[in-house]
């Protein structure tokens, strides 16, 4: 399997190529900024981009998705259920896109966003059980998205502790890839590192090992930072929606 990684700094977030080397098929996931840097990787790992990925509506950047796509005859995708105003692949909880011997499953995990996904990766030239989640604004390192960008910030908590159970129980060994680090607008305690394992965060991520429900929910209720100025716009245009100035 080849990855790569792209840190973003205005705005602070991470972008991913990951695929097969060996059947040349590759994705790109929440890609951000201009469209070029990931064209050249593609090339250089020697992969055509079958698909491009927004694990979730974005409210902190601009998307390069469709415009990604659209250079690279990618499939453009999101969640099935997600509530844009352009045509695109929907996954489906569960279901799993081929790329040559890497299997990446699609994860419904609402929370941070209700039509949030992670991606779990298995690259079966070495084992068919899953080595990496590329987890969005689900899970970071050191804590968890927000969840008042879409929904209520408490309906979003109650929709993040089930995602969060979902995710807790994956193996220790499974590597966390993440769509932030430290200095995003997504997260309040966020390491700068930017990856992290299963088990590393079971332990020390506060709110990912919180068993209980009522306690979860006061934890992500409690120092809610304040919402990005641009956020509602910014996911009205990754929606594919106008809004109209003031």
């Amino acid at each position: 399997m080849i990855l790569r990684q792209f840190l973003h700094k205005d705005p602070v977030g991470i972008s991913y190529l990951f695929g097969c080397g060996g059947r040349a098929a590759g994705a790109v996931v929440d890609p951000v900024g201009k469209i070029e840097p990931y064209l050249r990787a593609a090339e250089e790992a020697g992969m055509r981009i079958h698909f491009v990925i927004d694990t979730h509506i974005h409210a902190d950047h601009l998307s390069a998705g469709r415009q990604l796509a659209e250079a690279t005859g990618a499939e453009y995708l999101l969640a099935a259920h997600a509530d844009v105003s352009f045509p695109f692949k929907g996954a489906r909880d569960e279901e799993v896109l081929p790329l040559g011997n890497v299997a990446v499953t699609a994860l419904h995990t609402p929370g941070h966003t209700p039509e949030h996904i992670c991606l779990l990766v298995s690259d079966r030239t070495r084992a068919d059980e899953p080595w990496l989640v590329l987890t969005g604004h689900t899970l970071m390192v050191g804590d968890l998205g927000r969840t008042e960008l879409a929904v209520s910030a408490e309906q979003g908590a109650r929709d993040l502790f089930h995602s969060v159970r979902r995710l807790r129980a994956l193996p220790d060994y499974v590597e966390v890839l993440p769509g932030a680090y430290a200095g995003s607008v997504c997260g309040r305690r966020l390491s700068g590192m930017p990856w992290s394992t299963i088990g590393f965060e079971r332990r020390h991520n506060e709110a990912f090992r919180i068993e209980d429900e009522a306690e979860f929910i006061r934890f992500m209720l409690a120092e809610i930072p304040p919402a990005p100025p641009e956020a509602t716009a910014l996911r009205a245009a990754n929606s594919g929606v106008t809004v109209a100035a003031a």
